[in-house]
């Protein structure tokens, strides 16, 4: 079968190996531009070592892409973490068409930040979808899911790279199997179930310390690592990232600093308090929370937000 695959980052660089390793015949990888001054690409980096031809268009709508694509007479597309609109008549230039990987239980968490929405909204379970793109986002007809649970101290890090990530390699290869053997099902979303939300962005990162604990640390996790929750002390913003809730009440007003230790900052919320031990104070590099609270001369008393 010949096959298309347009990815990228350690995922795609994943699911090129694993089709490799099944001596599938790759006739072309896609992905964005290279960005100047970042390392390389893994999945270019990988594609150029074992000979995959690369294209990489600043955009898949952009002219001259389609001709291309049609030109290697696919027999199917898959798609691995991309972030960019690819338009329906490429979606469909492949004689069985396009499959592609979401990290949600579509039709919930449509968008480029399924798994952070996950973890923020409180959510007990999430999966993967492997479906077939139809040119909305995130539409078309389902080929298969997996789910899991979300562990209470699950980051947006843990919940992709220990789950997410090889659970939809693995459907993607057990997808390409079902294709092969013409079982692969089409299956309609559920609109009634549908739920959309944008990127998740700094300004959706920043904390209200008189939220309950619970929301705070969903918060936290939610956006670990990127974009990290954002808070301030004496009118700087820093980031607050590794952190563990505290259900117990406490007697300090939300935002207070209840206690600085060698293991991190306590800081009350409206119920429970917050433990922060890992921060990234504005253009500055990542350090324990004990660290910043000593260069800022922070102490219990002081006000958070």
């Amino acid at each position: 079968m010949r096959i298309v695959l347009t990815g990228q980052a350690a995922f795609g660089a994943k699911v090129l190996q694993s089709l490799l390793d099944r001596k599938e015949n790759i006739v072309a990888v896609f992905l964005p531009p290279d960005k100047p001054g970042a390392r390389l690409d893994p999945l270019k980096d990988l594609a150029q070592r074992t000979g995959v031809p690369v294209y990489q268009p600043h955009h898949m709508r952009d002219p001259g892409v389609y001709d291309k694509f049609a030109e290697l007479s696919a027999d199917l597309a898959i798609m691995a973490f991309v972030t960019d609109i690819v338009p329906e008549r490429i979606l469909k230039a492949p004689r069985l068409g396009t499959i592609q990987y979401h990290p949600s239980l579509l039709p919930r968490h449509r968008g480029g930040s399924a798994i952070n929405w996950a973890i923020i909204h409180g959510d007990a379970a999430t999966g993967i979808t492997i479906f077939w793109p139809d040119g909305g986002i995130d539409t078309g007809p389902i080929l298969l899911q997996k789910q899991t649970d979300i562990l209470p101290d699950d980051t947006v890090g843990t919940l992709y790279f220990e789950r997410l990530f090889p659970m939809g390699v693995e459907a993607l290869m057990e997808s390409l199997d079902l294709i092969c053997q013409d079982k692969a099902p089409k299956i309609p979303q559920d609109e009634s179930n549908a739920t959309y939300e944008g990127l998740c962005r700094e300004e959706d990162g920043i904390i209200s310390w008189d939220a309950p604990g619970s929301v705070v640390y969903r918060l936290v996790r939610g956006t670990n690592p990127q974009p990290g929750a954002t808070t301030s002390f004496r009118g700087r913003t820093f980031k607050v990232f590794d952190s563990s809730l505290h259900e117990e009440e406490s007697s300090g007003i939300p935002g207070e600093v209840l206690e600085v230790g060698k293991q991190g900052v306590l800081v009350a919320c409206k119920q429970g308090s917050l433990a922060i031990r890992r921060v990234q104070p504005q253009g500055q590099p990542k350090m324990g929370a004990a660290e910043f609270a000593g260069k800022e001369s922070m102490t219990a008393g002081d006000r958070l937000g």
